[in-house]
């Protein structure tokens, strides 16, 4: 694996333990305000991105391309895969 793919990985399991803290502290009530709604919002999409980014890597070098040539695509565009 490519020492970016690694960086990927690494940033996911950042934010995903974020987001699941997020999560826990939302659910408790611990939090509640608009803004810390808005953030794991944020973070959802930024996960999204992420994963999206790694999939392109992987397509690109199973077909001979260069992995380098993904790119992060907008969120509003990695937010219609889900539909």
């Amino acid at each position: 694996m490519a020492e970016q793919d690694d960086r990927i990985l690494h940033r996911i399991a950042e934010m995903a333990h974020e987001e699941r803290e997020l999560r826990d502290a939302l659910s408790a009530g611990r939090i509640g305000s608009a803004q810390e709604r808005a953030r794991l919002g944020k973070l959802e999409r930024e996960l999204d991105q992420c994963w999206d980014l790694l999939r392109q890597r992987r397509a690109r070098t199973e077909f001979g391309q260069d992995p380098d040539g993904a790119r992060v695509r907008p969120a509003s565009v990695v937010e219609r895969y889900r539909s």
